[in-house]
């Protein structure tokens, strides 16, 4: 049979965590019997999946990767599709119903995730919606920081993009006035993610109504919509959804930040609170949790405690019987005084009663003290965490080195820049192109498109970045004079995506613009010109003028090596390119002196899948691939594509290369069958991203032609 998916499948997904698959072979969505059974569904969990295939639902499974499945399935259907999904973590909770001729079979027993049989639909909506409550209240976005890399000095990138995210959206949401437009904006938006789901479209007339008749916390505690599309916004980072909720976010901000006042602010009620959250994590979490005993864990959403320790353990005592998850009660020292993030006590403030509960704003910052399991089986933890404090060093080392990789920017432009940087490049574009929708003239417009410019030349769309680079430069070109040292960075950024698409001669002529200007404006010394002398270096080098090359990178080397610390990643950058140059020179042992140097340098200075990293890898192995010591340079390319595949696009043309030099490897070893495979890949991945002219296309086109002729 074909598989039928209810309506709010592919709209509803988009802003929820948890979904619920609904398996059977007689479903018919437009029987009434069915509609009915599905709005009660919907009144449970907001996201229903229907189908009536086991192999497609099978499928479908298998693809969600970032939510919370609970499965509902026939007696008959569950013996053959749970033994195929029961292991996979996404699955968190199997319901059959209705339940066979035995209300309980043997078989059931194999598997831990059944939750229970059921006969009649209103028994199971209700323990679908305690089960969705569980998962959304674990789909908390948590970031782990470990001391090291904090207190480092390592890009931006090596540390967990969420924490970045979510402080700096804080920041720009509350220097933002909301007007009631963007009220309506917001409830437009909802309206259009649950079109298919009346339940939901009821809650969200409601809000639109009812909103200023109760306060945020209110809302927050409402069982709607609401709470789980914050918590996914700020978990995935949809920058779509945070702008729409952004007022809401400020509303509940500020509510907890005036309570705090009131609260604890009076010199007679300050003091230190010991509170207490039961949570489960994922196996990945446990293990990044375990490991940074002593850094910083960050709660980047708005945080829910208790005063009362039974009521915490009770909850994570729960994951004592799911195999994907590992209970934690968090026990928290707060000083009232002393903390960097508003929370108040809202106990009988919400939508229910609700007993000792304090609520913390977005992005509460924590030292892990201590660490201890509470459970023979290891399956349940106490781990100990203090408030972070305005004078904590590392969080204080954190707040200076955002602000500066976000280029002195403020507001969204600043988000985009480090967005960018973390290589998060499709959220950096959304946010560049809500502030042009927003921008009111061309002064405005000419930094947004030099920052598309950096991110489409990061994703190898070379067109495209030449095409918002020149977008850019025409509006300061009638801003500012000639000689402005604002140009030689839009120079020198042209000049890059034109040596990137062998362009070399409009390259050079690029550098040549950029350079120029810098030396008449810069010290002889300044890390600029470095990068500018690299830059030259490395179009002589593609050029074939290995002399000029040569001379340029030993000018940035020196200026480097006097101007930076002696492990940072820009000199690993100038041993890199000297040694580029000796290997196409034929020196290869001065060229593996100078590769062996960078690498060095970059295993140090960066995180374990950095591109540059790469880089190095793929170097050392050409060299290696040249001198005909295919085993050596073997492992060298897998390393390299290996973070290739991991940190690039899918068609970014990097990648294409890295199979390419797999495919060379591979067809000097004789293993023509898979020099073939990645012939083939590395041909569908250069087709995509450059043009039908660029010298890898046509290289990996021959290559390919001639290993099937070998095949």
């Amino acid at each position: 049979m074909s598989a039928t998916k209810s309506r709010s499948a592919s709209i509803g997904q988009i802003v929820q965590h948890v979904l619920l698959v609904w398996l059977a072979d007689n479903i018919d969505e437009n029987n009434n019997e069915c509609q009915t059974t599905i709005a009660k569904l919907q009144s449970s969990i907001g996201n229903v999946n229907t189908f009536t295939s086991v192999d497609v639902c099978v499928g479908f499974i298998e693809n969600i990767h970032d939510k919370r499945i609970c499965m509902m399935t026939s007696s008959e259907l569950g013996e053959k599709v749970i033994p195929r999904i029961h292991h996979m973590p996404q699955v968190d909770s199997i319901f059959i119903f209705p339940a066979g001729r035995k209300r309980h079979e043997t078989w059931m027993d194999e598997w831990s995730k059944i939750k229970g049989t059921f006969t009649r639909i209103t028994p199971i909506c209700d323990a679908i919606k305690q089960v969705n409550k569980q998962c959304e209240h674990d789909s908390l976005s948590i970031s782990f920081l470990n001391a090291d890399a904090i207190t480092t000095e390592k890009k931006l990138d090596e540390l967990d993009c969420s924490f970045m995210y979510t402080q700096i959206i804080k920041e720009i949401l509350l220097k933002i006035n909301f007007e009631h437009e963007h009220f309506e904006q917001f409830i437009d938006y909802c309206r259009k993610q649950f079109a298919a789901n009346k339940y939901e479209l009821n809650n969200i007339e409601k809000f639109r109504r009812e909103y200023h008749d109760h306060t945020p916390i209110w809302w927050y505690t409402n069982e709607s919509f609401l709470y789980p599309m914050l918590n996914r916004a700020l978990r995935i980072m949809d920058i779509t959804v945070v702008i729409n909720i952004g007022f809401y976010i400020v509303d509940l901000h500020r509510q907890i930040q005036e309570l705090h006042r009131k609260q604890f602010h009076q010199q007679d009620s300050c003091r230190q609170l010991r509170l207490y959250r039961g949570q489960g994590l994922s196996k990945a979490d446990f293990q990044q949790l375990a490991n940074i005993q002593g850094g910083l864990i960050a709660f980047n959403s708005f945080l829910s405690c208790s005063e009362k320790r039974d009521i915490s353990l009770n909850y994570a005592c729960q994951y004592l019987s799911n195999s994907d998850m590992v209970g934690i009660l968090f026990v928290m020292t707060v000083d009232s005084n002393q903390s960097t993030t508003p929370f108040a006590a809202v106990e009988n403030m919400g939508c229910f009663q609700t007993e000792s509960e304090i609520l913390f704003s977005m992005h509460s910052v924590f030292r892990i003290r201590h660490f201890k399991s509470i459970d023979k089986n290891n399956r349940l933890y106490e781990v100990e965490l203090t408030l972070t404090s305005d004078n904590d060093e590392d969080l204080r080392i954190l707040t200076k080195r955002i602000q500066e990789d976000s280029d002195g920017r403020s507001g969204w432009f600043q988000l985009s820049v480090v967005l960018s940087k973390m290589g998060q490049f499709n959220k950096a574009e959304e946010v560049c192109q809500v502030l042009l929708e927003r921008s009111t003239n061309d002064r405005e417009k000419g930094p947004i498109y030099h920052q598309l410019g950096c991110i489409k030349d990061q994703q190898g769309k070379y067109s495209k970045a030449i095409e918002f680079y020149e977008k850019a430069l025409k509006i300061d070109q009638e801003i500012f004079p000639s000689d402005h040292l604002s140009f030689a960075a839009s120079y020198n950024n042209i000049g890059e995506v034109y040596r990137k698409m062998t362009a070399y001669s409009d390259a050079l002529s690029w550098y040549d613009k950029s350079l120029n200007i810098q030396e008449q404006s810069l010290p002889s010394d300044h890390p600029d010109l470095a990068s500018s002398y690299n830059n030259m270096g490395i179009i002589y080098g593609e050029m074939g003028d290995y002399s000029k090359a040569l001379f340029y990178h030993e000018k940035a080397l020196q200026i480097r090596q006097k101007s930076l610390p002696s492990a940072h990643p820009d000199l690993g950058g100038s041993y890199d390119n000297i040694g580029s140059i000796y290997l196409k020179m034929g020196n290869y042992s001065k060229a593996l002196s100078y590769y062996e140097k960078s690498l060095k340098i970059r295993r140090k200075s960066l995180p374990a899948d950095h591109p540059d990293l790469a880089m190095s890898y793929n170097n050392i192995g050409s060299l290696y691939g040249q001198m005909g010591e295919y085993e050596t340079a073997l492992p060298y390319f897998e390393k390299d594509l290996q973070i290739s595949t991991h940190v690039l696009p899918p068609n970014h043309p990097d990648l294409g290369i890295s199979y390419k030099n797999m495919g060379m490897i591979c067809e000097r070893m004789d293993d023509y069958s898979k020099a073939q495979e990645y012939y083939e890949r590395a041909v569908n991945i250069v087709e995509q991203s450059l043009p039908a002219d660029h010298p890898h296309v046509q290289a990996c086109r021959k290559l390919l032609k001639d290993v099937r002729k070998k095949s």
